[in-house]
C-alpha cells in the first residue's frame, strides 16, 4: 500500500459520465502522487471517456442517454475493481493480474495498457452491455456499441505519439510504419469489441446465477491470457526488456504524457 490512501470517492459507484470522469481523475492524481503504474491505464481511460462524453453531447450516438448508461456501468466495473484491490478485497482475476503487474518494474507501458484492456474490454464491456438493456433490446444497442470503435480509432494516433515520447525508437517506427501500426491496433480493437459483443449476447438471456458462472469462466480464461501479455515468450520478453530500459521519464511523467 502507498503512503497516501486511495481516494475514498471511488467507493461509491458513479451515476453519470461526469462522475466517472471525476473518479478517474482522482485515480490518475493518486497514481501521480504515489508513482503508481495504475495511472497508465486510468489516464488513457479518462481520455476515452471524455471523447465518449463529447460524442454524446454532439448526438453522435443513436441514443445518448442509453450510451451514457452503458458508459457508467462499464466504467464502474473498472473503478470498483481499483477500489477492491486497494482496500484488500479481490476483484476479478483478470484485474488482479493487471494490478499485480503495476507493482513490477519490468513491464513496459504498452503491456500495462494491454493488461487493462484485456480485463476491461474482453470481460467488463460485454457484462456492461448485457446489463444496460433487457435481452429484447440488446440488438438495438449494437450500432452505438460499434460506434465506440470509431471513437477509439480516432485516439490511436495520439496514443502512438504519446508512447513515442516515452520510448524514442517508437517515434521512428511511427514515422515509417505509422499507417501499418494504426491498422494493426484498430484491427485488434475491433476484434476485441466483436468478442465483447458476442459475450454480451451470451450473457443477456441468462439468469443471474448463470451469468455469474459465465463471468467466472470467462474471467479465468482471460487471467490465463494475461500471462501471455506479461510474459510473451523468450524473444518477446527480450524485446520488451530492451524497450523498458529505453523508456524515458518517471512513472509520474509517463502518466502525464498519457493524459
Amino acid at each position: 500500500m502507498s503512503e497516501l490512501s486511495f481516494p475514498a470517492s471511488i467507493a461509491t459507484p458513479a451515476t453519470s459520465i461526469d462522475e466517472v470522469i471525476s473518479q478517474l481523475t482522482d485515480i490518475v492524481e493518486w497514481s501521480k502522487q504515489n508513482n503508481s503504474r495504475m495511472g497508465y491505464f486510468a489516464a488513457l481511460y479518462r481520455k476515452v471517456t471524455i471523447q465518449v462524453k463529447q460524442g454524446i453531447n454532439d448526438n453522435y450516438f443513436d441514443n445518448g442517454p442509453r450510451m451514457e448508461r452503458l458508459d457508467v456501468i462499464f466504467a464502474n466495473r473498472y473503478i470498483y475493481a481499483c477500489y477492491q484491490y486497494q482496500s484488500g478485497q479481490i476483484p476479478t482475476q483478470s484485474w488482479v493480474r493487471a494490478f499485480d503487474e503495476t507493482k513490477c518494474w519490468w513491464p513496459i507501458v504498452l503491456q500495462h495498457l494491454l493488461l487493462g484492456m484485456n480485463a476491461h474490454i474482453n470481460l467488463d464491456l460485454g457484462i456492461a452491455a448485457a446489463e444496460t438493456v433487457p435481452p429484447e433490446e440488446l440488438p438495438s444497442l449494437k450500432d452505438d456499441f460499434e460506434k465506440i470503435n470509431k471513437v477509439l480509432a480516432g485516439l490511436v494516433g495520439d496514443v502512438l505519439k504519446e508512447l513515442a515520447e516515452i520510448w524514442w525508437l517508437l517515434g521512428l517506427l511511427n514515422r515509417y510504419l505509422g499507417s501499418v501500426e494504426k491498422a494493426i491496433i484498430n484491427f485488434s480493437m475491433e476484434k476485441a469489441r466483436d468478442a465483447a459483443w458476442s459475450f454480451a449476447e451470451t450473457l443477456s438471456p441468462l439468469s443471474e446465477a448463470q451469468r455469474q458462472q459465465e463471468i467466472i469462466d470467462k474471467d479465468q480464461m482471460l487471467a490465463v491470457f494475461s500471462r501471455v501479455i506479461s510474459n510473451p515468450g523468450f524473444i518477446g520478453s527480450l524485446v520488451t526488456k530492451i524497450i523498458r530500459l529505453g523508456e524515458r521519464g518517471t512513472t509520474r511523467q509517463r502518466i502525464e504524457i498519457l493524459e
